[in-house]
């Protein structure tokens, strides 16, 4: 492969002119440029631009750490991140955590290395304490999912209204006994979700019963399980808020697997609003979520902060809204 040093001999200027023609200086004639350029084609040279980044202190790319790749959800929001970062000329890594935290850790050690620069967390695993530390010193954004009182940006919904909105909905159309499907994690949405399904019972003066509370991982056969415990309940709900739409199509098809219909048996409402709610049968009413704006919002957010003009950190929750389809209301 050839060099910089070749290219510099074949155009018949130094190396120096060379690296000013690649980085477009204007300081360098139209001819000389041409002739560098034409030295560049025919030896096919390939500069390396990772080195030249590092000179810069700049490498262009981005981390995004999200916790399961296979989530549908993360689609949308990932797209975002990445047209507003290839309008700006960032790329992204992404970055499968599992929330494990030592996965965690691992692709931190790009940032710290210099290897990135910033990082977009989609569902941060590590404590607060630790989460502040590294706002402090590399540019952070949460995007989604976010630690509260850490003292780096976010951007989400209001989770605790958009799951009142949707039990709220189902008391509407005369529910009373309300079975939520959910998990068992820290994450700062199902702790939200969970408020707020209580908090729209105790509004409705419905008395809540833990009992109701089933939990699943946000897979579809964690979905199946968590209903099937709910149906199998000596007085079963008539209505099932799920916290994904992955368990609540989960919870769907073992409602048709007891025989009974939705929503004439037992209604179902779940979260997210990904491509296959509406594409199931019966269609699944949702809180959807604007995905693709969040992860937009989010990358603006940290490019504001690599260019130093992000004084404070930013608190941004973007609209939900409440998609009613056929597994409530036929």
């Amino acid at each position: 492969m050839a060099n910089i040093r070749e290219v510099a001999k074949r155009a018949g200027v130094s190396v120096a002119t060379v690296s000013r023609v690649l980085n477009d200086s204007d300081s360098v004639s139209e001819e000389t440029r041409e002739r560098v350029l034409k030295a560049i084609k025919e030896l096919n040279y390939h500069p390396n631009l990772l080195g030249r980044n590092l000179r810069r202190s700049e490498t262009k790319m981005i981390l995004a750490l999200m916790p399961n790749v296979s989530n549908p959800f993360y689609a949308r929001v990932v797209k975002g991140i990445e047209d507003v970062a290839h309008k700006n000329g960032y790329n992204v890594m992404l970055c499968n955590t599992d929330s494990d935290i030592n996965r965690e850790k691992v692709y931190l050690e790009i940032l710290k290395n210099r290897l990135a620069d910033g990082v977009i967390f989609m569902a941060p695993v590590m404590g607060k304490e630790e989460l502040t530390l590294i706002g402090q010193n590399y540019p952070v954004v949460q995007c989604c999912e976010y630690i509260e009182g850490a003292g780096v940006s976010y951007v989400s919904i209001d989770n605790f209204s958009a799951a009142y909105k949707a039990v709220k909905h189902l008391i509407g159309l005369g529910h009373k006994r309300i079975g939520m499907i959910s998990c068992e994690n820290n994450f700062v949405s199902t702790k939200q979700r969970e408020a707020g399904y209580k908090k729209a019972l105790e509004d409705s003066r419905i008395e809540f019963d833990e009992k109701l509370i089933k939990y699943g991982d946000y897979s579809f056969k964690s979905g199946v399980r968590a209903a099937k415990q709910l149906l199998a309940m000596e007085e079963r709900p008539t209505a099932i808020f799920a916290i994904s739409d992955i368990m609540a199509i989960g919870a769907i098809r073992a409602i048709k697997e007891e025989r009974l219909k939705v929503p004439e048996d037992i209604a179902v409402v779940g979260f997210d609003d990904i491509s296959f709610a509406s594409m199931y049968d019966p269609m699944l009413t949702t809180i959807s979520q604007p995905k693709y704006d969040l992860g937009c919002v989010a990358m603006e957010l940290l490019i504001k902060h690599m260019c130093g003009k992000l004084e404070e950190p930013q608190r941004i929750f973007l609209e939900h809204e409440l998609i009613i389809r056929e597994s409530t209301v036929k």
